[in-house]
């Protein structure tokens, strides 16, 4: 079961929205353009991955 949780606001490009999705104790991050991280278990980590991949980290 897969619960979203909220979007993070895209910095630069209003084309990536990213929002995080929790997958049982794991969190994915997952964007409009349809780039997803890795499940991670610290949503943390997974805000880190978006972020990055936005550009900003």
């Amino acid at each position: 079961m897969t619960s979203q949780d909220r979007s993070i606001a895209p910095q630069d490009d209003p084309e990536h929205r990213i929002s995080m999705v929790e997958q049982g104790p794991f969190c994915v991050a997952r964007c409009s353009c349809g780039w997803r991280s890795p499940a991670r278990r610290a949503r943390s980590l997974a805000r880190s991955d978006a972020a990055t991949h936005q550009g900003g980290g």
